[in-house]
Order: structure tokens, then sequence, then C-alpha cells
């Protein structure tokens, strides 16, 4: 690190002998002893090596090195009050602002309705929620451009375990659904054989949810390579739209299709009476600043889920 011959109260001391004209005035505006402020001014000349001040029995003026110190000093002084002033703001933001990060079904079917919910409570909250996978989201809340973020717990990177604080939230269950009309509409549950026989709809290969789902089925026993895959989709909604509409079967998340699950408008079925989940977890930072906005948020992803009439709100209960 390079080193400066002089420091911000040097700088200051530069600015009040201009304005004040005399070393007892410019002692007294900075609550400084005269001893004390000139004992400074030696040390800035002994270290830049040139005299700054011009001294005569009546009053002092400053040398051209003094003048071109000045300068600087009011430049380097206006940004120092400049930072300070940006920090106080970003404080007072931090108060009142919240980043969230989860995926795309936490973020289109269950944070919205708590963060409609939290808002109502406190109105003058701001929240930005922003839609990524869990890798993604995790090294944001390390490196604090996110505050809080909700995500599937084994896909933190395992580096990053030390980094983060979290703790379970709840269990996303995973289902296969049926058209209205479908030969097994009304059979509670099918072998990993005659799964294998049906026509499947799926996301694209290169979609990162399509891994994430391959992952999942892999740690219930189910090899989605051996699956018979007919159309792939640019998003989960078509899919549940082609689903609806007769075109095959598909794994999807409950959180997506509870409504057409209850309406009989889509049908579900187990494997192997084997229920498919995957754990999401509320995560932050420990070693970041937290607002007390987010420690209310955090209680209260929690405390919702006390109240059953919240959880059928949420499409959580079964």
């Amino acid at each position: 690190m390079k080193y400066f011959p002089f420091n911000l109260e040097q700088l200051r001391i530069i600015q009040a002998i201009k304005t004040e004209a005399t070393i007892k005035q410019a002692a007294t505006k900075l609550y400084l002893s005269q001893p004390a402020l000139s004992l400074q001014i030696q040390k800035l000349e002994y270290e830049i090596d040139s005299p700054i001040l011009d001294r005569n029995k009546k009053q002092i003026y400053l040398t051209l090195t003094g003048e071109l110190l000045l300068d600087y000093a009011d430049r380097i002084l206006s940004l120092c009050e400049e930072a300070d002033k940006a920090i106080i703001y970003l404080k007072k933001l931090k108060r009142i602002s919240l980043t969230i990060g989860t995926n795309e079904t936490v973020g289109t079917y269950i944070l919205p309705k708590i963060i409609n919910l939290f808002c109502k409570r406190y109105p003058y909250t701001r929240i930005k929620l922003e839609i990524h996978c869990t890798n993604c989201i995790s090294w944001n809340i390390v490196n604090g451009k996110i505050d809080l973020g909700i995500v599937e717990e084994d896909e933190i990177p395992k580096e990053l375990y030390n980094s983060l604080s979290s703790k379970p939230y709840f269990q996303e269950e995973i289902v296969l659904i049926l058209p209205k009309y479908h030969e097994l509409k009304n059979v509670r549950n099918i072998t990993r054989e005659n799964l294998y026989n049906l026509n499947f709809i799926a996301l694209k290969p290169y979609f990162i949810g399509r891994k994430l789902m391959d992952d999942i089925l892999k740690k219930f026993n189910i090899d989605s390579e051996k699956l018979k895959i007919k159309l792939e989709l640019n998003s989960v909604e078509a899919i549940k739209r082609s689903v609806q509409a007769g075109l095959g079967v598909s794994f999807v998340s409950i959180l997506i299709v509870r409504d057409e699950l209850y309406s009989k408008r889509l049908h579900s079925t187990l494997v192997n009476n084997i229920s498919i989940n995957k754990r999401l977890t509320l995560i932050v930072n420990p070693k970041m600043y937290e607002s007390q906005l987010c420690g209310k948020f955090h209680r209260y992803c929690f405390d919702i889920l006390k109240t059953s009439l919240y959880i059928k709100f949420l499409n959580l209960g079964n």
C-alpha cells in the first residue's frame, strides 16, 4: 500500500488556517490546543520536506505548497463527506429494503404471498425478489448482494457451508401428474416398470430445472434416462398445460398444480408408494450486516407456517 505524507487531520488543519487566518483561531475551530496543532504542521512540513506556512508577526499565509495542498484538501475532504453521507444513506436503505433470492417455483407460487402479507404488516418495506439457481443465490448471499435465500438444501455449494447460516424451512413435494382422463387416473400407486412405459413431458435438457429434477428422481431410484420423453418444453407452466391437454405425464412440484389437483383437472399418483420431495432451507450470511428488517422477515417466514390458515393460503397443506 502506498504511503502518503499527510493525513485527514492535517488536511483539516490547512483548511482551518486558510479560513481563520491565525493558529489560535484554527485550533479553537478544530477543538485542538495550539501546541497540538503546531506539532501537526511541523510533522507535515517534515514529511513533505517543504514549508506550508509563511509566518509574520501579524498574520500567517499559505505558501505555494500550502495552497496546492489546500486545493487537494478541499476535494479530498469533500469526497470524505460524500462517502460518509452515502454510508449513512445505505444503512437507512438497508433498514427498509430487502433482497430475497429463491428458485422459480417458490418465487412464483409461495414468496409473493408471503411478501404481500409481510408488506401489509410493515408497509414501509421495499422488497426485491431475485429468481436464480441455488448456487448463484448462495454465492450472492456470501458476497452481500442478496440478504436472504430460500433454496434447495442439497444444492448449496459445499465450499460455502461454513460461510452460511441455514435453517430447514419446508419440504417441497414432487408429484407425478396425469391428465384428467388418463387410464391410470384412479390408480393411487404404480410400479417403477409401469412408470417407464408412460409418455413423459419434460423441460428441455439444457434447463437447470431439468437437471435438478433428474437429480431428485435419482435420489429416489428413478432413472430419468429410462423415461419415455415425448415432448420437451421451455417452462413448467407449459408442461402443466400440456398434461392437461392429454399429451403425456410429468413430474412437477405440487406447489404448481395443487389447485388443478383439488379441482380434479389433473390427477396424481405415487411411484412404489414413495413420497418424492426436496428440502428447502432458509439461508443468510451471519458475517454480513443484518438489518432489523431482514431479521423480521426471517422470523415471519417461520411464524407463518405455524398457522393452519396461512398454510392453506400458501398451498402448503395437504
